[in-house]
């Protein structure tokens, strides 16, 4: 359990939103039937469902900096605060890799890659910075980041999965970040794709720089006490980023999520400043009394975000067990999730809604499981 004093109620809540909106477009009633904005773009370009990632990067970015304003004032060590930090990304790496084996344990073919890992690497890059840098290192940082990551990617020549050599080319398989994680992980990649992977190794260099924006806004908080100025600093820079994203996009790399490109990164670190920026002036900055009543609605999204990384855990289980588990019908053995998706199925509506109706089902059942959590005080970090 850790006390409410003294918590933004606005990063709480936007962690809750990222990580709500996570499970929710991860677990439609049928991936054949899915609304547009709750899937992934299929190459270049981008969703809704391409903003969460971002987003929850961006948050761990601002907490991370926040934390690091905190010790440094308490007089923590920095080796100290080093080894926490690797203490937490050893967590989120071991969370992440328990989801990929679930529930068969099969060493052997187990993806390493996966959303917590590459959070976990985001942390362990970004550390060092956080402890003996400021927000000009930072800001470095993130043009050597997208740098390394760029110019390998468009200049280095190298063989796809079919024995092509090619510099540039940014299509599934070909780039030079796949052509690493073939070599480095091979056997150990997306199952659905084998020859690369949305959370590879190179491209956690510009994710990471996606962490580091959200710490050098999480390092201007607590620098000005009128939050007026914060929430019009944090939407002005968010929409300098929007329209630097779409000139590299234009100019650079195209916007792709798989690939993590600059563009991608720096425009949705403007969406996630400019999200932020509604969430902290609602929650954080406005009245007493519309604080109130803001924080009071958005009270579910906060309960979520206290319990962020273990409500993650626990929809990827479930989702793992419902999809595994057979039930024995009069016909045939079906998945447990078929047999209670069948009932929806037979609503009279569209087999999209249907998938809706089981996706926003599935996330209630969680929002249910935080509200548990909050009102006993159960509160899981890594």
């Amino acid at each position: 359990m850790t006390p409410d004093a003294d918590r933004l109620a606005s990063l709480d809540a936007f962690r809750g939103f990222a990580v709500a909106s996570m499970v929710l477009v991860n677990n439609p009633g049928d991936w054949g039937h899915i609304y547009a904005p709750l899937r992934h773009a299929d190459w270049h370009g981008w969703t809704f469902t391409d903003m969460v990632f971002p987003f929850f990067l961006f948050v761990a970015g601002v907490s991370m900096a926040l934390a690091a304003s905190r010790q440094h004032a308490m007089g923590v060590a920095p080796s100290t605060m080093l080894a926490r930090h690797a203490r937490r990304a050893a967590i989120l790496f071991a969370a992440g890799l328990f989801l990929n084996l679930f529930p068969f344990f099969d060493f052997s073919t187990v993806r390493i890659p996966g959303v917590l890992q590459r959070i976990a690497l985001c942390l362990l890059i970004a550390a060092p910075i956080a402890v003996y840098g400021g927000t000009r290192a930072a800001a470095m940082a993130i043009g050597a980041l997208l740098v390394a990551y760029t110019v390998p990617m468009l200049l280095v020549s190298v063989p796809g999965p079919d024995g092509r050599f090619a510099a540039g080319a940014l299509e599934p398989g070909r780039d030079f970040g796949a052509w690493v994680d073939r070599a480095l992980l091979d056997g150990h990649l997306w199952a659905k794709s084998k020859t690369w992977d949305p959370e590879g190794l190179v491209s956690t260099l510009p994710a990471a720089a996606s962490l580091l924006a959200g710490f050098i806004a999480g390092r201007g908080l607590p620098r000005n006490a009128d939050s007026r100025t914060r929430t019009a600093w944090m939407i002005g820079a968010g929409l300098l980023a929007l329209y630097a994203g779409f000139a590299l996009d234009a100019l650079l790399m195209p916007i792709n999520k798989n690939l993590w490109t600059p563009s991608y990164a720096v425009f949705m670190a403007g969406w996630s400043l400019v999200a932020f920026a509604a969430f902290h002036a609602a929650l954080d900055g406005s009245k007493p009394g519309t604080r109130r009543a803001t924080r009071a609605l958005c009270l579910p999204l906060t309960q979520f975000g206290r319990n962020a990384l273990v409500l993650f855990v626990l929809a990827g289980v479930l989702g793992r067990i419902l999809q595994n588990v057979t039930i024995a019908t009069d016909t045939k053995a079906v998945s447990l999730k078929a047999w209670l998706y069948a009932p929806i199925q037979l609503l009279p509506i569209s087999p999209t809604d249907a998938s809706l109706v089981w996706a926003l089902a599935f996330i209630a059942l969680f929002f249910i499981i935080a509200w548990a959590m909050w009102r006993r005080r159960w509160f899981v970090t890594a």
